[in-house]
């Protein structure tokens, strides 16, 4: 599939889909070269149902010159999402000298620009490499859970329970001092809690070499989670900072419509090569 430069799009949701997805076949989805903010900023219409990405840290990546704003970006996420439609803002921050606070100010941001502020995440990395001398090893980065409103699909992770079936458990205590107990059934699957936990690097991350190419790549099962939580079959998911693609490969084995935007045409041919094979059905690739 070929990266193309589309500056503008004047149309309602569906012919915006219709003229981005124009000529595919399989995978419903189309790389966009070019300022996000342009981009998304012309089209008049929602067109959006979910959007996971991981903005610039601190603009430790300059790419081609270009500084981020924040507000800037989360503004323009917000015109081109569906009501009830959410933002998955994957944010870390600078370190060393002090913590620059970023991820934080990020969230008021998103808030004063018209975001419902749904969830705050954390996403802890099990192998992480940053070691401190005069603190304890940070590995974590915040997920902010921006919502147009409340959202409007929520399909919940489970996770099996230590403990299920019958027990006998205390389910009463009387002026007495007696414990009274009857028989009690665990569930066996619970929702899993907002921290989640991922490796990062080489079979972490993900097994796709070429993604390396991109100085910050986000895991495959971190974005392949969200895409599952927050969105359905035939929705149309976004990364507007798309760099190494894992946002728009995940959401083509999923089945969504996707469409991936970054500054760097290198940066997209990279994200090309990690798409999935079209003739393999979607679910069977996960």
């Amino acid at each position: 599939m070929d990266a193309i430069t589309l500056p503008r799009i004047d149309a309602a949701p569906e012919d915006i889909a219709g003229a981005l997805f124009a000529g595919d076949t399989g995978s419903r989805g189309k790389f966009l070269v070019g300022d996000a903010v342009e981009i998304l900023g012309s089209w008049e219409t929602p067109c959006i149902d979910l959007t996971v990405t991981s903005p610039p840290c601190d603009n430790l990546c300059n790419c081609n010159g270009c500084e981020f704003d924040p507000k800037s970006m989360l503004s323009a996420i917000l015109h081109v999402t569906r009501p009830g439609g959410v933002c998955v803002w994957v944010v870390g921050e600078r370190i060393n000298g002090g913590r620059s606070l970023t991820s934080f100010e990020h969230a008021f941001i998103g808030r004063d620009v018209g975001w419902t502020v749904h969830d705050v995440m954390i996403h802890q990395k099990r192998n992480t490499p940053f070691m401190r001398s005069n603190g304890y090893t940070n590995c974590y980065e915040l997920m902010i859970v921006f919502a147009s409103g409340k959202p409007g699909t929520f399909n919940p992770i489970m996770e099996p329970t230590r403990r299920n079936g019958w027990e006998t458990a205390v389910h009463s205590k009387g002026p007495d001092a007696v414990n009274r107990k009857r028989p009690v059934r665990l569930r066996k699957e619970t929702v899993r809690t907002n921290i989640w936990q991922s490796a990062v690097g080489l079979g972490g991350t993900t097994t796709d070499r070429v993604a390396f190419e991109h100085p910050a790549v986000m895991p495959e099962r971190l974005a392949e989670d969200h895409i599952l939580s927050w969105s359905n079959p035939g929705d149309t998911v976004l990364d507007p900072m798309c760099g190494s693609g894992t946002t728009c490969k995940m959401a083509a084995i999923h089945r969504r419509d996707w469409i991936g935007i970054d500054v760097s045409e290198r940066y997209i041919d990279i994200a090309r090569q990690r798409l999935p094979d079209p003739q393999m059905p979607g679910d069977a690739l996960a």
